[in-house]
């Protein structure tokens, strides 16, 4: 009779569960998929004494460490947060077993810890699931594409905010209107602000910039900037110029092939886009290499069941590897490019301007572009109320010197106000 695999899980919330439940109720498709059984040895929940539904009373435990330390072939940390999880992780590898994660903020912030532990012990680290739940996307970015050369990466990896900024623009309501409504159907935590100040999207960000470029990058290498100050005037700008406004994670190599740049913020997307017509709580990630050329990666980015997939997905695979004796592929960070700031990205930005309604704004408001070398692609004269408008969208220049521009603007006497400034991606040549 061949040996089970033994499996032992850290967290029993909403992932958690249904990870143990398909665990159970699918042993035979899985031990006809590895090769050998998968037996659930154990789950650590806060509360044992409250029951799981279709897991086993004797299989919980409110003892971690004592789980993580048993020795299990694969521990599968569902935790979250950077600790306790980032020692019961260290704990298990110490004790032999292979990692299955979907801890996000834990890889983004000491991902190099993890990796050089599970090299020292000779064991697996898998985590698919830490980045848009249940869409194969990292397993690709790691070994389909190994032979590639990636110089782009571009997507949305945030529901909360995907759902928010598409209610805003098909129900014209406000940013705090429809958080509230998001918060009120579940797509939204009482406190939102992982999600809307997009640190989430930041720490998935930096997670596929690493695989993405073979490079050591963190959640603190990444700029963010959130959707908490997207406003209905945005939207509707956005709408008048054929765009539409996503929360963007972007990771790019420079121009010079040297660097690295990550970014997460607002963008007005153009509707033609790829990524212009994912709506509601699903994610994207378009990805851009020199031989395989632009594809598209689309799912459920969240929820219980579609990370479990991920979670399962990753189980099987670190299972087979046990059984033929090998490992799965280990941190690639051999590129060592330089992490540069989002001032050398190169950007467009969209300008909307209140100006005084006086011969002579244009060719003033068209100067302060000119004496920072951005170039002016498209103007239009648009009134705000009882005030004169402009709004601008520039040509591609550093965002440096796109923020010095602005910068300058709120500086004239003829600017009564900046009205909204974002950034606009997935033009062509953008």
């Amino acid at each position: 009779m061949t040996v089970p695999i033994t499996v032992a899980l850290l967290g029993g919330g909403t992932v958690g569960s249904q990870v143990a439940r398909l665990l159970l109720e699918q042993q035979a498709d899985l031990a006809a998929r590895v090769g050998a059984p998968l037996e659930l040895v154990g789950v650590a929940v806060r509360d044992a004494s409250r029951p799981r539904e279709g897991v086993p009373a004797t299989l919980l435990t409110d003892d971690p460490g004592a789980l993580a330390a048993r020795g299990s072939d694969i521990v599968v940390e569902l935790m979250g947060g950077i600790e306790p999880a980032r020692s019961l992780i260290l704990q298990a590898m110490a004790a032999g077993s292979s990692i299955v994660t979907a801890n996000k903020a834990l890889l983004a912030v000491d991902g190099a810890t993890l990796h050089q532990a599970a090299a020292e012990h000779g064991v697996d680290l898998y985590f698919e699931a830490s980045v848009a739940g249940a869409i194969p996307l990292l397993r690709p970015l790691r070994e389909s594409l190994a032979g590639d050369h990636v110089t782009r990466v571009l997507g949305i990896v945030n529901g909360t905010t995907n759902f928010i900024l598409s209610k805003m623009e098909e129900e014209g309501a406000d940013y705090a209107d429809v958080l509230a409504q998001a918060q009120a159907l579940g797509y939204a935590e009482a406190d939102p602000t992982a999600d809307v100040a997009g640190l989430d999207a930041a720490a998935k960000a930096a997670i596929l910039a690493e695989l993405a470029f073979h490079t050591r990058v963190t959640s603190e290498d990444v700029f963010c900037e959130g959707i908490t100050e997207v406003t209905s005037e945005d939207i509707q700008a956005a709408r008048d110029m054929g765009f539409v406004i996503k929360l963007l994670a972007v990771a790019e190599r420079t121009s010079d092939g040297t660097g690295v740049i990550v970014r997460v913020h607002p963008a007005m997307v153009p509707r033609e886009h790829p990524l212009a017509s994912v709506r509601d709580a699903f994610n994207a990630v378009f990805i851009e290499a020199q031989s395989a050329g632009e594809m598209m990666f689309y799912g459920r980015g969240a929820g219980g069941a579609p990370t479990a997939s991920a979670v399962l997905g990753d189980v099987v695979a670190v299972a087979r590897n046990h059984l033929a004796g090998g490992r799965g592929p280990r941190a690639s960070t051999y590129a060592d490019l330089t992490v540069r700031g989002i001032e050398e990205a190169q950007t467009r930005y969209y300008v909307n301007l209140d100006v005084t309604d006086r011969p002579g704004v244009l060719a003033t408001v068209a100067q302060a572009f000119s004496d920072n070398g951005v170039s002016i692609q498209v103007v239009r004269q648009d009134g705000h109320g009882d005030d004169a408008g402009l709004v601008v969208r520039t040509h591609l220049a550093s965002d440096g010197a796109l923020r010095r521009t602005v910068d300058g603007l709120r500086g004239l006497d003829v600017v009564k106000r900046v009205v909204g400034v974002m950034r606009v991606e997935g033009e062509a040549g953008a």
